[in-house]
């Protein structure tokens, strides 16, 4: 593991983990491997490297494979051939974006090869691509710095720097640079592309606007009885004097068990904001933990490294994606990191005041990949309705909010979509001002009316208090969902479904919302989910959706029919992948998050949802290195497992919380600023018992199936009993629907 979050310390060693305390269940390499055994297909594309809690650097291993169907994602893979390894990775998405600073030692020579990156195998729209850098070496060789500049991938990355100092414990025998022919991974075999080495103390790739420098490094040779080499390497999107600086500053000795040993506490505090006593099963232990370690991963706390602009605000950058973490990860942060999530909301507000908009995606410092709707606006929306503070400019958040809601932001033409901006807010905002909802005319119209939807219910809970006078305009515009209804439509024996909607009233006589036309992804009506999946995610105003399918029996009917294997009958995502199972509900991805938990708006169904949530978990993850049903997006697909065992499940925007039932029998989380304890106990009454009989918050007994963020946000206790059958113990008020309004649509 590292030191702290800018600055990496490597050894030419093995290093045992330390069997201390909680972090000893994690394992970094659950969700490496995809349902294809020994490759990464399908995979939860987690960084195994070693890096701290949201740290700059993530040191790990370069995988290349030349299956152009499975990218290189985090850096690793289980199968392939590894080219390096690099000191920044993202963790959990279809596209990895590293910086590439390797260090790999071979014999007695180490290489540093700043124009390494990972290549993206079939290329498209998201590839990406060395631009241009230089490197420096002292004249006894046991330091050297320089920067790269780099571009692309999922967010379309103009180019960007990152400086680097890198010292070692050792003089080196000798050492050259190089520089060497500007190549891609679809130069021809045949080209020339051997580099030309130098006894200059000084190389740089071209111009440093030049996009097409040489590429350039270091081999440093070192005496063939050096059995041991260390190296520091700190990195640093400002100047090489911070990088060298992190240095100093993070890691002042050349001892590297200390070095681990303080990885480790940094880690162990991480662990311990949700402990049990329950040591029973290592199994459920190892996922649970590891999740949570896969939780602190991204985004990358780059606060002091704000290249762009000087600010006194933390500064996060590497968000992949909102889109992904906006349902549970950023309410997990919200509870039990919430100096993180706190930092996470102000930084997203200083982006917007310096560049227009907040991001929904971000890397190298830039605004990309907007998948759905503007959903930095829910993330703001749960932050402000649970009451955090702490800086937080709520009157500068909210304007950040409206500028996503009236603003048309200007279009990038992005080859994946080129009807409206990829970049940031909400590329289709002029339909839904003129309609009220999307038209086919623009890209993924059923599943980006369904995001407006909840992101203009989002800006109407925070301008309830800051702005009360748009207080309705939002609320009713977060109705747009409702013109998309199709009450006619019918698939798998039941009617009525969200659906796309022309501009003139007609609609698409053969749109199925259980079926994807090619793959749901950039061009279909609907985003990474089906039809089936969207026609559910309306958690502000449940009270409508039951309504409209037909009252509770027959919205049990139609979520119980999610459920059934077989259903599915084609592909989910980019490419399938992220498509896991052969059931409407798709555990892999973020669209199907709450369904399992839906059944808690309906009278006496609580059961049911406990339910669900266990067989979920039985079958899609496990402590295995394929133990996550696919791309875990930074932690998202993690933090769904870790509510699922808590025994609790955020409803985003909502101050509120759906009760589960804990997989544990004793739970302690440290929530708020000040970690305050909310503990949870259960009573089991025989063996395997799962469904609740009876609950106590606070020392009340309890007869709702969901709490409100009041009851635990200082602490408290929950007390659970729970039996082998199901019991209707869950007859008092259902879960709310604040954004409860119905379109008169013969208006």
């Amino acid at each position: 593991m590292l030191p702290k979050s800018n600055t990496v310390l490597l050894a030419v060693l093995a290093a045992g983990r330390a069997s201390a305390q909680l972090h000893k269940y994690v394992d970094p390499f659950i969700g490496t491997q995809g349902t294809v055994p020994g490759t990464g297909y399908n995979g939860g594309n987690v960084f195994p490297g070693a890096v701290v809690p949201f740290g700059m650097v993530k040191l790990g291993p370069d995988v290349a494979t030349f299956n152009s169907s499975i990218g290189a994602n985090a850096g690793y893979l289980p199968d392939g051939n590894v080219t390096a390894f690099s000191l920044t990775h993202v963790s959990a998405m279809l596209v990895s974006s590293n910086t590439f600073l390797p260090e790999h030692a071979s014999e007695s020579h180490v290489l540093v090869d700043v124009s390494h990156y990972l290549p993206s195998f079939g290329g498209g729209n998201q590839a990406q691509w060395y631009t241009n850098g230089e490197i420096q070496a002292s004249t006894d060789g046991t330091t050297y710095k320089g920067w790269g500049a780099y571009r692309g991938t999922f967010s379309h990355i103009p180019n960007y720097k990152i400086y680097f100092c890198g010292r070692f414990d050792h003089d080196p025998e000798s050492y050259k640079l190089f520089t060497g022919p500007y190549t891609d991974p679809y130069t021809p075999a045949g080209l020339n592309a051997q580099p030309t080495f130098s006894n200059k103390s000084s190389v740089r790739g071209g111009p440093e606007y030049y996009q097409y420098g040489k590429r350039v490094g270091a081999v440093f040779t070192f005496p063939s009885d050096c059995k041991k080499l260390q190296s520091k390497v700190g990195i640093s999107f400002k100047s090489t004097d911070n990088a060298c600086g992190y240095i100093d500053e993070e890691v002042p000795h050349w001892n590297f068990n200390k070095t681990v040993s303080e990885a480790e506490d940094d880690w162990e505090k991480v662990m311990k904001t949700i402990t049990t006593t329950d040591f029973k099963n290592d199994t459920r232990l190892q996922m649970f933990y590891t999740g949570l370690y896969h939780t602190h991963l991204m985004p990358t706390n780059r606060t002091g490294e704000n290249a762009n602009w000087e600010t006194a605000e933390p500064s996060y950058d590497d968000y992949f994606a909102i889109w992904d973490t906006f349902r549970c990860l950023n309410s997990l942060w919200t509870l039990i990191a919430t100096d993180h999530s706190i930092g996470m909301i102000r930084s997203l507000i200083d982006i917007w005041r310096h560049e227009q908009f907040m991001p929904d995606g971000r890397s190298g410092n830039a605004n990309g990949q907007v998948q759905g709707g503007s959903n930095s606006d829910n993330v703001l929306a749960d932050a402000f309705v649970k009451g955090l503070t702490g800086g937080i400019n709520w009157k500068d958040g909210y304007a950040a909010m409206k500028t996503n809601a009236e603003l048309i932001p200007w279009n990038n033409y992005d080859t994946g979509d080129p009807t409206g901006s990829t970049l940031e807010g909400r590329g289709a905002l002029s339909d839904w001002l003129q309609y009220g909802y999307l038209t086919p005319y623009f890209d993924r119209s059923v599943s980006r009316t369904i995001e407006y939807s909840l992101n203009d219910f989002a800006v109407s809970q925070v301008a309830k208090k800051v702005s009360p006078h748009d207080y309705q305009k939002y609320l009713k515009r977060s109705a747009g969902w409702q013109h998309q209804w199709d009450p006619s439509l019918k698939s798998k024996n039941f009617s009525g479904f969200v659906a796309p909607l022309f501009s003139n009233g007609t609609r698409d006589p053969s749109y199925d919302p259980a079926v994807c036309p090619g793959y749901c992804e950039f061009g279909g009506y609907t985003y990474e989910a089906l039809g089936w999946e969207y026609t559910w995610t309306v958690p502000f105003d449940m009270k409508s959706l039951i309504k409209f399918m037909g009252g509770p029996n027959t919205t049990e009917r139609r979520l119980d029919a999610m459920f059934i294997p077989g259903l599915k009958t084609g592909g989910v995502g980019s490419g399938s992948l992220n498509g896991v199972g052969n059931t409407l509900f798709n555990p892999g991805n973020e669209p199907s998050f709450a369904t399992p938990f839906l059944y808690n708006y309906l009278p006496q169904r609580q059961h049911k949802s406990v339910m669900r949530s266990r067989e979920i978990l039985d079958a899609y993850y496990s402590n295995g290195p394929s133990g996550l049903p696919g791309n875990s997006d930074s932690g998202a697909v993690d933090s769904w497992m870790i509510w699922s065992m808590v025994g609790l499940y955020p409803v985003v925007t909502q101050p509120i919380y759906l009760i589960l039932a804990p997989m544990f029998t004793n739970i302690e989380m440290k929530v708020g600023v000040e970690g305050k304890l909310l503990k949870i106990s259960v009573h089991h009454q025989s063996d395997n018992a799962m469904y609740v009989q009876s609950l106590k918050i606070n020392g009340k007994k309890w007869n709702k199936s969901w709490l409100s963020h009041d009851d635990i946000a200082n602490g408290g206790t929950l007390e659970f009993v729970l039996g082998k059958e199901p019991k209707a113990w869950d007859t008092g008020e259902l879960p709310p629907s604040p954004g409860h309004y119905t379109i008169d649509k013969s208006a």
